[in-house]
């Protein structure tokens, strides 16, 4: 029976996991298989995957196939290389503790890189995040200084109207006092006159009694 490593598709629609199986070859996508040997997650950033390195291996040795995207996936946690390593034991090339002290050595190394990349990738993030604040903060200020800047030509309208009807009450006022003044004008030198009628009269009076007698 051939042994294909390959993807079993779980999931949702839009939000797709994999399971990474040993399954017959001559099996369906997502039917039966024989051994499950870690899963990929593509819709973390980065991806998250998890695998037995000692299941894939012994499953290698056996003389298992893999897909396109199993191959990558083992590749990338290092089966494939620790399969050749053991291969080179078989062979006589060095023994089972070089082949691990190589495979620690990679492993190690590995982890470095993958550290280095998720610590950019988190830098990167944050200044992603730190640009939009300041973005947001940048509208949310000029939402403000335009607020501002329309309460104040309101307040200024506002003014130059109470301003406005000030001065027109102002005018009012000053037109009816004048108004006032004028009316009463010829009253006052109606009142100014009468005494001096009264005392012309008053000495005609006196004069004609005089020349009577």
């Amino acid at each position: 029976m051939a042994v294909r490593i390959r993807l079993r598709r779980q999931g949702r629609k839009g939000k797709p996991f994999y399971h990474i199986i040993a399954a017959d070859a001559r099996a369906p996508r997502d039917g039966r298989y024989i051994e499950r040997l870690g899963s990929y997650n593509p819709n973390t950033q980065p991806a998250t995957i998890e695998l037995d390195v000692e299941k894939a291996v012994k499953w290698l040795q056996n003389g298992a196939e893999t897909s396109d995207t199993a191959r990558a996936i083992l590749s990338y946690k290092g089966a494939l290389y620790k399969n050749h390593l053991l291969n080179g034991v078989r062979k006589g090339a060095f023994d089972e503790a070089e082949a691990e002290k190589r495979y620690e050595a990679w492993k190690a190394d590995k982890d470095s890189r993958i550290s280095g990349h998720s610590d950019s990738l988190r830098k990167a993030e944050e200044a992603d995040k730190a640009k939009r604040l300041a973005a947001e903060k940048e509208v949310n200020d000029a939402r403000e200084a335009a607020v501002k800047a329309a309460e104040a030509e309101a307040m200024a309208a506002q003014k130059a109207e109470e301003d406005a009807a000030a001065a027109a009450a102002a005018a009012e006022t000053a037109s009816e006092e004048a108004e006032a003044a004028e009316a009463e004008a010829p009253k006052a030198e109606a009142e100014a006159e009468t005494p001096e009628a009264a005392a012309e009269e008053s000495k005609a009076e006196e004069e004609g009694q005089e020349k009577a007698e």
